[in-house]
């Protein structure tokens, strides 16, 4: 899986190590052979608002978008699968609402884009209870548990 980041600066050694292991671990577990590429990139508030704004209808920030590429353009065993695009910011703020670390948080937001660049979502309870139950197991082989 080629990973190609955007804005990581922001990131510590550390931090790039974790969430390239989020991005491997969504890959097996939900065994997308396939998928051999991604894109992550890093946004201040502003920038994720204009893009919750123009894409979503929502004007507000958020932790973070998923862009997905539609598997029907990508031709071949070897597809890339869109964009995830994180607010540090948001995360930074979620991380200390939520009582846990900022490695935690960046973790699950990766899991949580992982999943809908590759078909989950949670617009219903059945759906949002299946992409739960996935982000609280992927995120327990990374040993990143809820507390």
């Amino acid at each position: 899986m080629k990973i190609y980041w955007d804005n990581n600066e922001q990131l510590t050694a550390a931090q790039s190590v974790l969430l390239t292991h989020a991005v491997k671990a969504v890959i097996d577990y939900t065994s997308a052979t396939n998928a051999h590429e991604v894109s992550i990139s890093f946004m201040n508030a502003e920038e994720i608002q204009a893009l919750n704004r123009d894409y979503r209808g929502k004007d507000a920030s958020t932790d973070v978008l998923s862009f997905p590429i539609n598997a029907a353009l990508s031709i071949g065993p070897n597809r890339p699968l869109g964009d995830i695009v994180i607010c540090m910011e948001v995360a930074q703020q979620q991380a200390v609402e939520y009582g846990h670390s900022l490695e935690r948080e960046l973790a699950f937001l990766v899991v949580h884009g992982m999943l809908h660049l590759l078909g989950y979502d949670h617009e219903t309870p059945e759906d949002e209870a299946k992409m739960c139950a996935a982000q609280d197991e992927i995120l327990q082989l990374l040993s990143l548990p809820r507390r």
